[in-house]
């Protein structure tokens, strides 16, 4: 087999913040955010809660980016030989305490809204925040369990299950929700192909430097598995999910990204032997995320205002 080229990233903040993976936060709170209407009658107030939680979701998002990018350049994992996925502090483009400045700034002001948000809602939305600072700060320090294989499971559950279980919590003042959990489940597997992707696309660079990933554990046809399992599972499950009643039939529109589906597993029967292909793997899962979380929470939607 061919090890396929990784195409170099331009190096930067803009790199470094990485704002198209966005969408890890947005359609969580998109989600938890719908099933509340459900239950509250929103008010004025309500929309000020919501735009803050956004706020504060996508700082986390970030925070767990630009972490990533200095946690992996001190572990020694980014080096000049592979400075074409983070090229900024191997380079010296940034700074390494600029990188790490930037992300406590993010933290900071992260902070701040939780404390606006538990003056809203109670002291337990301390249980969410601070499992999910646990989660976007130790991914490549302190605890770095994205060495030890446990990166796609804190997706899974930080972005995937926590930050939907959150919005819906301050929202509505109800700490679980049966309905918030089963409708996160396509989103949690969807977002989790995304770094399932990140690291089949990183593949043969982690395993010279011994990182230690979950898919970097399997063997490369394995972890393409494990990458189409997580990306196209969702299908199936939001089908079970309509047919017993735990989500409406309006969600079907949510469907109409099996094309992007497609495009996507043809994209992965060409990786082995071409470094393009490789390098889509990301991008296509982040298309893929997007849409399909958008269209569920829009057909959810449509359900509660039209009759």
């Amino acid at each position: 087999m061919d090890v396929p080229t990784v195409r170099p990233v331009k190096a930067g903040w803009w790199n470094v913040l990485r704002p198209w993976t966005l969408h890890g936060a947005v359609v969580p709170v998109l989600i938890g955010g719908a099933v509340a209407m459900t239950v509250i009658e929103p008010e004025w107030i309500d929309a000020i809660v919501f735009a803050l939680i956004m706020l504060g979701s996508c700082l986390f998002q970030c925070v767990a980016n630009i972490l990533n990018t200095y946690g992996d350049f001190v572990k020694g994992t980014d080096t000049v030989e592979n400075e074409t996925r983070s090229p900024e502090l191997v380079t010296g483009v940034l700074k390494p305490k600029d990188v790490l400045m930037a992300g406590m700034v993010c933290l900071f002001i992260i902070c701040i809204i939780g404390i606006v948000l538990m003056f809203h809602v109670g002291i337990g939305l301390m249980v969410y925040g601070l499992l999910g600072i646990f989660g976007v700060t130790m991914y490549t320090m302190g605890a770095s369990y994205k060495y030890h294989g446990m990166g796609q499971i804190s997706v899974f559950i930080n972005f995937g299950i926590l930050m939907p279980m959150g919005t819906y919590y301050v929202l509505t003042g109800d700490f679980f929700s049966m309905d918030v959990l089963l409708l996160s489940l396509p989103n949690a597997f969807m977002i989790t192909g995304v770094l399932a992707g990140n690291e089949l696309r990183d593949y043969y660079e982690d395993k010279k430097t011994d990182v230690g990933t979950l898919i970097g554990r399997m063997s490369y046809e394995n972890g393409m598995r494990l990458y189409l399992f997580e990306s196209l599972i969702s299908f199936p499950i939001l089908i079970i999910l309509m047919v017993t009643g735990m989500a409406p039939l309006t969600c079907a529109i949510a469907f109409l990204t099996l094309y992007d589906a497609y495009i996507l597993y043809a994209n992965s029967k060409r990786t082995p032997k071409d470094g393009h292909s490789s390098f889509m793997l990301v991008p296509l899962c982040f298309k893929l995320n997007w849409h399909f979380g958008v269209l569920m929470v829009a057909g959810y939607l449509i359900w509660i205002f039209i009759p």
